[in-house]
């Protein structure tokens, strides 16, 4: 049985009829696996997990086929059973530190809530765990920095915390939402190679949301990439970015900066809005390779390196 199992998994906002923001979702993530969702902003990757995780609230409305972690069902579990897994054996770490963690509260305060909650840790005990939290996700002076408040931190160092309170509860399914976007370029990698370092200590399943498809690369074994709310190609990785099977991911990898370059590729057009969204494929009013039969809907189908949603997939030759 794999770690998690998503099957067409929806949300929408407003009426029942109303399109959905993430579009029948199907992921499949194995124990120790590092799995990235990529894409366009606005393509569904947070607000997957963000329903995954439950935070997803009214007017916004989700449903799903399956949404299991591990022998849990979380469209069924309810209450204190799902405090138990969420927050512990799945945590996140979101886009922005500084919105993510409580303005009004000391780093200590937060971390060492964490572990009250989830590992019943109190006083002198929960304090201990806190400075060996922050030491492991390389903050100096760990003990000092317990008293402070979030607004005294830079965006590196509260990313670090951020970290430091997503794997207190020594989770089995890590997220990490965007977890480099607001930070600069070192400062940037040295959180993927602590992300990349607590992944393979603790044997964690990594999901890893992101739109730069190089840090995909050189991090995640596969890849599932999304274009207006659905995934519209699978597989693992490099062999999905040496040759990619849809139009969609050959464009995102044609946008990637290259020496000498003096011009980026570009897709022309713009992503479908909730009133603008064509009948058949959605890549269609974009999509260089597109053909009459592209007017009807495609379905997610196996491919040679994992699954497509294309009725003409490329590079299928090597298959």
């Amino acid at each position: 049985m794999s770690l998690l199992e998503i099957r067409n998994l929806s949300v929408r906002f407003g009426a029942a009829d109303a399109v959905p923001v993430v579009d029948g979702l199907d992921l499949r993530l194995e124990a120790g696996e590092v799995l990235a969702l990529v894409g366009e902003s606005g393509s569904g990757k947070s607000m997957s997990m963000l329903a995954l995780m439950g935070l997803v609230d009214a007017p916004g409305r989700v449903t799903a086929d399956a949404l299991r972690f591990a022998d849990h069902d979380l469209l069924t579990l309810k209450g204190r059973a799902r405090r138990r897994v969420i927050g512990k054996d799945i945590a996140m770490v979101f886009q922005d530190p500084l919105s993510a963690l409580n303005p009004s509260y000391r780093v200590g305060f937060q971390i060492e809530e964490v572990l009250r909650q989830h590992l019943g840790l109190k006083g002198q005990a929960a304090r201990r765990r806190a400075i060996e939290l922050l030491e492991r996700v390389e903050i100096p002076a760990a003990a000092r920095r317990l008293d402070a408040y979030p607004h005294q931190l830079s965006g590196g160092m509260a990313q670090r915390v951020a970290i430091a309170m997503a794997i207190a509860g020594e989770p089995r399914l890590l997220i990490a939402d965007e977890p480099t976007t607001a930070l600069d370029v070192t400062i940037q990698a040295q959180i993927l190679a602590l992300l990349l370092d607590l992944q393979r200590e603790r044997d964690m399943a990594l999901l890893l949301i992101s739109h730069d498809l190089a840090v995909v690369a050189e991090t995640a074994h596969s890849v599932a990439v999304m274009y207006a709310g659905q995934v519209v190609e699978q597989g693992r990785l490099p062999a999905l970015f040496d040759a990619p099977a849809h139009p969609y991911s050959e464009a995102l990898l044609a946008a990637i900066p290259q020496p000498g370059q003096t011009r980026l590729h570009s897709l022309p057009g713009v992503v479908p809005g909730c009133f603008d969204r064509p009948a058949g494929c959605l890549l269609a009013p974009r999509c260089p390779y597109v053909q009459p039969h592209c007017q009807q809907r495609p379905a997610l189908t196996a491919s040679r390196l994992g699954a497509v949603r294309c009725f003409f997939p490329l590079h299928q030759e090597a298959r």
